[in-house]
């Protein structure tokens, strides 16, 4: 051994060990609580807090969460809860509140006698908003007295205080939280993701009103549906006719309260959303396959039981024909929840299956006792479904790959990498042939391929899975990816461990990139819920002074970079120029010249790849499902047949887009 490395090694010792005291982990690395540190990570926080008002919902203590984005940048959130124990802690020896607010995985959600079930403790608790805040302020309404502690970066800045009285049993908590600047990328909160999870929230808890308010706006909104999910069910089906009024379930076994909505409408889509203690099960679980195995069962009986199928027919209804058409909201509440899946985001108790196949089986078949001109209006299109299914298996079978590396079934038109391990491949599926033919020569192709489709594809949100299947671009899409579609759909054989969708950034490109991620997200949602899909950000400018070569992906980017190449002149009297149509052949030598892509087309190769494909420079986003059922009613809104609802949502938000028209 070398007399460097020996020394190396006597040098790792105690003193080499670093502890992190109190919240400071979470400062250190707070990707690891919170997802991440962008929008998204920033509107947890206040799910976090929320969800605590919510467990004392579900308690029984609580009917009313008020949440104000403030002017300041602060958020509010208030309930009448019983309020945090400001007591002394006996084994932390200081008040409840502050070690709730200081301490991880510290609170009443591990203690059943004060909460049967919780959502709260899914999340990763107040301490984390605190620990991630610039500022948070505490204030606690229990016993006739107001308790109040403020802290700084996750640090108390006193001990806990009385600062009054009140009257009356009006008992609760109300949180303040200014995020810390020097940790998000952003600290703007968007109001209608918030509205959004609170509106989901009053659906989930009828007894609970939800307000939001935004005091820079002037906007305030109440959410309460005394109908609970059957009023869910009515929302997300809002731009389907269906076929009857929402059939409503609710049982309890072994401690294990169900609830249950759903109906049938003229859709051709699936549209389930499954919660556990208020959580959005976006990956399903236990309490899903139980719904689906009750609902196939139960149909299936009743439809042989009264003759609606005859015993000698040629047609056997699926799981996949009782699901076309169905949308569905299933809320269980579960003592000790256990989850797992890429996401945290599926229920894994094998006992939750069993409870909800029982209560669906027995209310459902009672239902359909009582209602049998709506059972006969289910398996009637159950029936339809079924001839669609047997069509589509037909075409699927001319699609279908026989294993992941048989390339005799790849698609003409593409372009394959060379290496075959899945985790280190990703494919664009690339808008025009001739955008195609430059990322074709742009790419790395060990790694990278291109699958060129021709303008617009099917619009699958109006059409039967036989005449989906029956579109080239859709077919070569299903190939290309090598997932298989429908009852054979599996994620884990993707050929590609990034699927990238590359179109222009216009509005014939938006509504490209809107038709093949409705697609997915209707009949492959798996690839996007572990993550696999992903929009390609080309650049919408590109800015060129002298030498210098500068790439703009929006307005913004662009306006500083010439702000800078403006500061940084040596001449007073150079002129911007700006070339809209096209990008320029020539460079005014005295001036900024502005050329704008109008389309991925007039990249050549080296600056799609160095602006696009490169993944050392490129920039690219992932398409995550936040609220599965907020991205069912975008889809519904946009690709549907109701004109004025999509007429609504273009022109509530037209600001917020960047399109070139």
């Amino acid at each position: 051994m070398s007399k460097a490395i020996e020394k190396n090694k006597n040098e790792y010792s105690a003193k080499n060990i670093n502890v992190l005291k109190g919240l400071e982990a979470v400062r250190k690395r707070p990707a690891m609580y919170i997802g991440d540190v962008s929008s998204r990570g920033l509107h947890h926080l206040i799910n976090e807090v929320v969800d605590n008002s919510i467990d004392e919902a579900l308690a029984g203590y609580n009917d009313r969460v008020l949440v104000t984005l403030n002017k300041d940048g602060s958020v509010t959130v208030e309930d009448r809860g019983r309020g945090i124990p400001v007591d002394l802690h006996p084994v932390e020896k200081r008040s409840a509140l502050e070690v709730v607010m200081t301490v991880l995985h510290a609170g009443g959600k591990f203690d059943k006698s004060s909460y049967k079930v919780s959502g709260g403790l899914h999340g990763v608790g107040v301490s984390v908003v605190n620990a991630l805040s610039e500022v948070l302020k505490a204030e606690v309404r229990r016993d006739g007295k107001i308790y109040f502690q403020e802290y700084r970066k996750g640090v108390p800045v006193d001990k806990v205080k009385q600062i009054g009285t009140y009257k009356g049993d009006q008992t609760g908590t109300k949180i303040n939280f200014l995020p810390d600047s020097t940790i998000f990328k952003t600290t703007k909160f968007n109001f209608e993701t918030v509205a959004e999870r609170l509106r989901e929230l009053a659906y989930l808890n009828k007894e609970v009103t939800m307000t939001l308010k935004d005091e820079a706006e002037g906007i305030e909104e109440s959410y309460k549906f005394k109908g609970g999910l059957i009023d869910f069910v009515k929302y997300l089906d809002e731009q389907r006719q269906a076929l009857h009024k929402p059939i409503y379930i609710e049982g309890e076994r072994d401690n294990t309260p169900v609830e249950i909505a759903f109906e049938y409408s003229d859709s051709y889509s699936e549209n389930v959303h499954s919660y556990v203690n208020n959580i959005n099960t976006i990956e399903g679980g236990t309490h899903l396959v139980g719904f689906r195995t009750a609902l196939t069962r139960t149909f299936n009986n009743y439809a042989y039981k009264n003759g609606l199928i005859k015993e000698n027919s040629k047609i056997t209804l699926t799981g996949d024909d009782f699901r076309e058409g169905l949308t569905a909201v299933i809320s269980v509440k579960v003592m000790e929840p256990q989850f797992e899946g890429q996401t945290k985001t599926k229920l894994g108790n094998s006992e939750v299956k069993s409870i909800v196949e029982t209560i669906v089986g027995e209310k459902l078949s009672e239902y359909l006792e009582e209602n049998p001109s709506i059972g006969k209006k289910i398996i009637e299109k159950c029936m339809r479904a079924a001839e669609a299914r047997e069509a589509a298996r037909k075409a699927r079978d001319l699609i279908r790959r026989k294993n992941a590396l048989d390339s005799l079934h790849l698609p003409g038109k593409l372009a394959d990498c060379s290496i075959n391990d899945p985790e280190h491949c990703e494919i664009y599926i690339v808008e025009g042939d001739s955008a195609g033919g430059s990322a074709k020569q742009g790419r790395d192709r060990r790694f990278q391929a291109i699958l060129p489709i021709k303008g617009k594809i099917l619009n699958v949100e109006k059409a039967k899975i036989n005449k989906i299947l029956e579109n080239q671009e859709i077919q070569a899409i299903i190939s290309a990816i090598g997932a298989g579609l429908g009852e054979d759909f599996d994620p884990s054989k993707s050929r590609y461990g990034k699927i990238i969708l590359m179109t222009d950034a216009d509005v014939d490109g938006s509504h490209i990139r809107t038709l093949l991620l409705t697609f997915l997200y209707r009949h492959m949602k798996e690839l996007i819920t572990v993550g696999k899909v992903f929009i390609a950000q080309p650049p919408l400018y590109k800015i060129k002074k002298g030498k210098e070569e500068v790439y703009a992906y929006d307005d913004n980017e662009r306006d500083s970079i010439i702000k800078r190449m403006k500061s940084e002149s040596k001449t007073k009297k150079e002129e911007v120029v700006e070339e809209v149509p096209k990008l320029a052949d020539t460079i005014n030598p005295k001036g900024i010249l502005i050329s704008r892509y109008k389309g991925l087309g007039e990249m050549n190769p080296e600056q799609l790849w160095q602006t696009t494909m490169n993944p050392e420079t490129r920039t690219v986003l992932q398409v995550s499902i936040e609220s599965a059922a907020a991205a069912d009613k975008i889809f519904e809104t946009l690709m549907g047949d109701e004109v004025e609802p999509r007429r609504e949502f273009i022109e509530k938000h037209a600001k917020y887009a960047n399109l070139d028209v």
